[in-house]
């Protein structure tokens, strides 16, 4: 299902795992490559295609949730200031949200739309995981060197994340990535306000 606010989204309930990240860092293949389906979430070349909120029903109770992406997308400053909205309302009032996975390029870590998610996540409490993906771009040895780098970084700003270097394409990862998804989807539910 496809939401273009907040008020038309599923009930709010069970848990949810939103996954955010800039526009073309990989947050649709990422989600087909955990649910072993193609076509679930859409691709394109084209960064800026997801505009929606966008929720992928897992169980009777569980949800993935593909935000919009954010950054270099070729779409009007309207547009733009309308998913960042859409994006904190979801953010902030969705009671049923249990993780986030902010997903990057590995080319292009922690940028200012990647420490303001950290940031927000510390924050409220939210778990975080991060993925650095496209690793399938690098060696091994410098893919391994960047994510060292990141979680020092993550480290000295005493954020409470987890990281992993991921590859949509080479199934890098996916096995870290379900095991930290397992773990969130199996706690208890935030309590109402």
């Amino acid at each position: 299902m496809s939401a273009p606010s907040i008020s038309q989204a599923p009930e709010d309930t069970g848990r949810e795992i939103a996954f955010a990240g800039r526009s073309n860092a990989g947050k649709s293949s990422t989600i087909n490559s955990l649910t072993q389906q193609k076509s679930l979430a859409r691709i394109s070349k084209t960064p800026g295609r997801t505009q929606l909120l966008n929720f992928f029903q897992l169980t009777e109770t569980n949800r993935f949730v593909d935000l919009p992406g954010f950054g270099y997308a070729k779409v009007p400053l309207a547009v733009k200031k309308d998913w960042h909205k859409m994006m904190e309302n979801y953010l902030l009032q969705r009671k049923s949200l249990s993780g986030i996975v902010l997903v990057m390029d590995i080319r292009h870590p922690l940028t200012e739309f990647d420490w303001q998610m950290i940031h927000w996540c510390q924050h409220s409490q939210v778990p975080l995981h991060i993925l650095l993906n496209k690793c399938d771009k690098m060696k091994y040895g410098a893919s391994k060197n960047i994510l060292m780098q990141v979680e020092k970084q993550l480290h000295d700003s005493a954020s409470p994340v987890t990281t992993q270097l991921f590859s949509s394409l080479k199934k890098t990862g996916i096995q870290e990535l379900q095991n930290t998804l397992d773990i969130w989807l199996a706690l208890n539910q935030k309590e109402p306000d």
